[in-house]
């Protein structure tokens, strides 16, 4: 392991809660060096929805690469690209009665919000994007402006202009949206009139807040009413990580422009997407470019997952269930052991379990890693113990998860009860 602490910078983190090499990967499994397996409730921060090496997308790269299909095109048309807006028109959009054209970014999430955020001040000619507390879009200085985590903003370097900050949805008991409201009719109240209003509907690293369904819609409302353009970020929130396609479908709502990364790419290869309403496109070609956004391998296994997952609604329906399942246990653990637990946040598979410190939540994941579990943190104080499994996961392997991480808790029990006294 030395060539890691030789060679690698200091701004690695994962590898620091989960010090072990790992070698090979299938499924919700990771496998190190040694042969240990251990079972991945982190689904690389989102990127694995469809679990690690999945042998539907698997083959049929192996497939497209042993024919020399494309790999690298810009933004060249090519048969990979035309079958994934083919795929993703007919399965994605269409059933939702969606109209959105698709920008092709960077291949990361920052760069599609760094998209997102330019084309609504290139719309609307205003400069000002209202963001929520707890938000987390990015680390590029863009992103980063409409991130409130501080210990991500403090790396900056430069101060961080062209936001303003509102209470998320249930944040310190604030009516953040009435105040959005008096502030957007009085002109006397400092806000200069926003171009686009930036959010998760899940807040994944800000802590699995869910933002309500009337919160949505009135926060829509209000977007209609000022012509200010709503983006949802739903870059983690996304690919049936809540239990349908979006994150936003239960509250009714359509977003002007949305943002798409992880696991778009379906097999954890690097890719982005805008979407973005057709009367919004007023691009000139190449006004926002990057090198690596035609990942042709990326575009044969995201087709591979849209017309293997969402094709119809059986994949939702196991989503759905695995929630339920996961739900039941985060409830019963917070009503039995209360001197621990908080409550149950998220939604979907995409849900967590407070502590009431960051330092238990903190010997819990620690806990886990020793029972073969990984698993993370979030919120603002890495307070909620993040259940992160891939959606692909089976009932017995989202048991055998949860019983390692009850077995995690009856290890440390004596530490946390001193520590929760």
């Amino acid at each position: 392991m030395d060539i890691y602490k030789q060679q690698e910078s200091n701004v690695r983190s994962y590898c620091n809660s989960f010090p072990v090499e790992f070698t090979t990967a299938s499924g919700c499994w990771l496998t190190t060096d040694t042969g240990e397996q251990y079972l991945d409730f982190l689904a690389g921060a989102g990127a694995l929805n469809y679990g690690h090496n999945n042998p539907n997308f698997k083959q049929a790269l192996i497939d497209y690469i042993s024919q020399d299909g494309i790999t690298h095109s810009l933004d060249m048309h090519s048969q990979a690209k035309g079958a994934f807006l083919t795929a993703f028109r007919r399965h994605i959009l269409e059933p939702r009665q969606l109209d959105y054209k698709v920008q092709f970014t960077g291949p990361t999430g920052t760069n599609a919000v760094e998209a997102a955020l330019k084309l609504a001040r290139k719309v609307t000619g205003r400069h000002n994007i209202v963001t929520f507390t707890n938000g987390f879009h990015g680390c590029s200085l863009g992103a980063l402006m409409a991130t409130g985590n501080q210990h991500h903003r403090g790396a900056s370097g430069v101060p961080l202009f062209g936001g303003t900050r509102l209470p998320y949805d249930g944040y310190a008991g604030i009516d953040g949206l009435t105040l959005f409201e008096t502030m957007l009719n009085d002109n006397s109240s400092g806000l200069d009139k926003p171009a686009a209003v930036l959010l998760e509907v899940v807040q994944g690293e800000g802590g699995l807040n869910v933002a309500s369904t009337p919160w949505l819609q009135k926060l829509s409302a209000l977007c209609h009413e000022h012509n200010i353009l709503m983006i949802v970020d739903d870059i983690q929130a996304g690919c049936g990580r809540t239990g349908s396609f979006f994150s936003f479908e239960d509250a009714g709502i359509t977003p002007d422009i949305i943002t798409l990364s992880k696991s778009i790419g379906g097999y954890g290869l690097p890719m982005a997407i805008v979407l973005l309403k057709p009367e919004l496109d007023t691009w000139k070609p190449g006004e926002h470019n990057g090198t690596f956004r035609g990942n042709n391998h990326a575009f044969i296994t995201a087709t591979k997952a849209i017309e293997t997952y969402w094709a119809d609604s059986t994949f939702e329906d196991h989503v759905k269930a695995r929630a339920a399942q996961l739900n039941l246990r985060l409830a019963h653990w917070c009503e039995t052991l209360p001197e621990l637990f908080v409550k149950v946040k998220g939604k979907g598979l995409m849900q967590g379990i407070e502590c009431h410190s960051g330092e238990i939540a903190s010997l819990l994941g620690k806990a886990s890693f020793k029972h073969n579990l990984i698993i993370e943190m979030a919120g603002p104080d890495d307070e909620v113990v993040k259940f992160f499994a891939p959606l692909t996961i089976t009932e017995s392997e989202l048991d055998q998860g949860l019983a390692k991480f009850e077995q995690a808790i009856k290890t440390i029990a004596p530490q946390i009860t001193q520590i929760a006294s």
